[in-house]
């Protein structure tokens, strides 16, 4: 990430290897604004050296006046043999802390299974319910958590390694929501030493030697070698770049936020996007701000870049639409429109089903207002035009002398005509696929025909080449489009 490499205890302030220990997490609480005098704080009880020295370094500090110590929670994956072990360890440090102490037991393989999610993502969606019901059980504003600076340089390595963006290289956050990490800027090996210092117990998870899971594999053999082969103090390293990302991050979030005010509104069938504004940002926010749309609309449905990517090409007007997951992406004149996916549904894009038909008169001179399309289409006579046919995407010149009673619908089945300048009679819904008009704009585009249902305008688009102006002396009339 940016910046020039440097050793953390030269130009890293959060992290000052000979501080002492409470010191250091005091500092993190008051650097990140993680807890006050008066802030109740539940710690998370695995039984772990890293949670059980977070458990006495908490003690300490509400001893000090620096927070109040609320209790313990703690949450039985129930994955292995000697878990239950765990959970009575627990309870008794609770006892001896004289704090009270949530403990629950959850079925995470069965969940896993159910959900159709890994193991270590259902065991993590299942102690965070168990956090928050702990919150409320003991009446608690933040629940600390125990992670220490080798696990933010961990993560560092495992999201750099599956291609994330300065979101993901971001790691763990200080603070997020009611969790809270005060042994954030402190190593594992640190943790350690303080509480064989002190001759205090704790359990090991046995587990942890498991290199077929991922962060054991890095923390077992990944960081040891590039720490003896290529920096001895990469683990600081690695955490200071996360806190750079961070704070890169952050100030991308605060511009996107930005754009998104401009550009981003919510519908109740998804979000429409103003393309040009969109189009206009920085390609890093444009991302930014896709990625955030998609995944609402998507009810935070992982989004994979390459939809983003293509998401940003509807914007372009590269193409004219897309499947995404959960929804479905077009481009509608100058918008981009997501639609979110029915609930059920399954597979490709559910058929649309009978088009929501409108058709009115329309009078020569004269106007319709059309809600559906949210446009005006208007005729007008015109005295006889010098040369052929004007036509643009507003507005289009035809011939009078061949127009009697005018209508604009919308498209029935069976529409054909002879777009202008084209060969032969056409299909009117392959006109729209080749002009890459999105399939959710179709049945909006108005149409304006005469008394014998013959296409005489596709608004915004073409006349049919029947109508165009071929003499000076013929009367013409002009149709218009208006937005409304």
């Amino acid at each position: 990430m940016g910046g020039f490499p440097h050793l953390p205890d030269q130009a890293d302030p959060s992290y000052q290897p000979n501080m002492d220990l409470l010191a250091r997490v005091r500092r993190t609480l008051r650097q990140h604004e993680l807890a006050g005098t008066g802030t109740r704080v539940i710690v998370a009880l695995s039984g772990g050296p890293d949670s059980v020295a977070l458990a006495h370094l908490v003690r300490e500090l509400a001893a000090s006046g620096d927070l109040q110590a609320a209790g313990f929670a703690h949450f039985d994956h129930a994955l292995r043999p000697a878990s239950a072990d765990d959970a009575r360890f627990c309870e008794a440090l609770a006892a001896s802390f004289g704090w009270p102490i949530v403990v629950e037991t959850g079925d995470v393989l069965a969940r896993a299974r159910n959900q159709h999610r890994s193991i270590e993502d259902a065991a993590r969606a299942s102690r965070y319910e168990c956090f928050n019901r702990a919150l409320a059980t003991l009446g608690a504003d933040v629940i600390a958590l125990g992670h220490t600076r080798d696990d933010q340089a961990e993560t560092f390595l495992l999201r750099l390694m599956r291609g994330a963006g300065v979101r993901g290289l971001a790691s763990m956050h200080p603070r997020r929501g009611p969790f809270i990490r005060p042994v954030i800027d402190c190593r594992r090996a640190d943790l350690r030493a303080y509480l064989e210092a002190r001759g205090l117990p704790f359990r090991i998870d046995e587990s942890n030697a498991d290199v077929a899971i991922p962060r054991n594999r890095v923390r077992a053999e990944l960081l040891p070698l590039l720490e003896a082969r290529f920096n001895p103090s990469i683990v600081d390293t690695l955490a200071a770049q996360a806190d750079v990302a961070r704070d890169e991050w952050r100030w991308m979030r605060e511009q996107a936020d930005v754009v998104w005010a401009r550009a981003v509104e919510r519908t109740a069938e998804g979000a429409r996007i103003d393309a040009a504004t969109l189009n206009a940002a920085p390609l890093a926010l444009a991302r930014l701000v896709m990625h955030r749309a998609m995944s609402a609309v998507a009810a935070n449905r992982t989004i994979p870049a390459l939809h983003v990517d293509a998401a940003l090409d509807v914007s372009r007007g590269a193409v004219p639409s897309i499947d995404a997951p959960g929804q479905r992406v077009d481009r509608d004149r100058g918008f981009v429109v997501l639609t979110g996916r029915p609930e059920g549904a399954v597979g490709r894009w559910p058929t649309r089903g009978p088009a929501n038909l409108f058709q009115y008169p329309l009078s020569i001179p004269g106007e319709v207002h059309l809600a559906e399309s949210g446009c005006i289409v208007s005729a007008e006579p015109h005295a006889p035009v010098n040369g052929p046919s004007a036509e643009t995407r507003t507005s289009a010149v035809v011939r009078q002398d061949l127009l009697g009673v005018l209508r604009v619908r919308n498209r029935r089945p069976g529409d054909r005509f002879r777009p202008a300048g084209v060969p032969g009679r056409k299909k009117l819904q392959d006109y729209f696929v080749d002009a890459k008009v999105p399939r959710a704009a179709r049945d909006t585009v108005p149409i304006v025909v005469d008394g014998n249902d013959r296409i005489v305008w596709v608004a915004g688009h073409t006349i049919d080449d029947e109508f165009r102006v071929t003499d000076p002396a013929q009367g013409v009339l002009i149709l218009r489009l208006r937005q409304l």
